[in-house]
């Protein structure tokens, strides 16, 4: 069944940045005039070469780093007090089981394991994980590792859920599994997604607006939409549409990559 979702262009905004810049150490600028639009629904790709500055604009977006300049706008919501963040590292907890690990973003709250339990066991089944709840991370896959860390960041139902480069790691049958997986829990739980990916064909398949990053400094300089409906599955991954739409993202990062040559 296709979802129905409204048009791009029809979307309340979420998060605006305008004119970011970001500067380390006096000197290095990793981010400049970084300028962009999330609204509610969207799933963006930021997809560049490395070192242009998408882990930072996440990071930015998290609060755990404040710009040099320009501005981070929220519009309605709670802002940073409504995010989850998946990072490229599954970063579990090893002497807490898998439902203890998911349990934390409620922990940090103050709110018991007993209140939200059900919650906790929701948010592993929709990643497949319910019957391992009491096993230790050391007894996971890499690919089962990383779904924990989605169940942990999709528990409290955040508005919006910052992803940088999760499946990089991970073997292509994994990647391709999770990406699956991914847009049916994006769905499930009606969040906004920015994923941070160096992939061309990972940002096509997820996406529905692609955001090409330069770097050398860091900055956007193409955006696409990729019209396609979801659900989206093998078929569309072996389409003519598919096709289309990967070459023109390819043609766009090259374009970045010889701006930052």
């Amino acid at each position: 069944m296709t979802t129905t979702r409204r048009p791009l262009g029809e979307r309340d905004p979420i998060l605006t940045m305008s004119h970011v810049e970001k500067t380390f150490g006096g000197n290095v600028v990793a981010l400049k005039d970084m300028q962009f639009q999330v609204n509610e629904g969207d799933f963006i790709s930021l997809l560049g070469p490395s070192g242009c500055g998408k882990s930072t604009a996440l990071r930015l977006i998290a609060g755990l780093i404040h710009p040099t300049s320009g501005q981070i706008r929220w519009t309605g919501g709670q802002g940073t007090d409504d995010l989850g963040i998946v990072f490229q590292e599954p970063t579990l907890m090893p002497w807490a089981t898998v439902a203890q690990n998911v349990w934390l973003p409620f922990r940090l709250q103050g709110r018991s394991y007993a209140s939200v339990k059900d919650d906790i066991l929701e948010a592993l089944r929709l990643v497949g994980l319910e019957k391992f709840l009491n096993a230790y991370p050391r007894e996971l896959s890499g690919g089962m590792k990383m779904r924990v860390a989605i169940a942990r960041a999709m528990v409290t139902k955040p508005r919006l859920i910052l992803m940088d480069e999760p499946f990089a790691a991970l073997d292509e049958i994994t990647r391709f599994k999770l990406n699956n997986d991914l847009l049916e829990l994006k769905e499930a739980i009606g969040c906004t997604v920015i994923f941070v990916t160096h992939s061309v064909f990972e940002s096509v398949f997820l996406s529905d607006r692609i955001i090409v990053m330069a770097a050398r400094p860091g900055r956007v300089i193409h955006e696409l939409e990729v019209d396609a409906p979801y659900p989206r599955d093998e078929d569309f991954r072996t389409s003519s549409d598919y096709a289309a739409y990967t070459r023109r993202a390819s043609e766009a990062l090259q374009d970045a990559i010889g701006e930052a040559a």
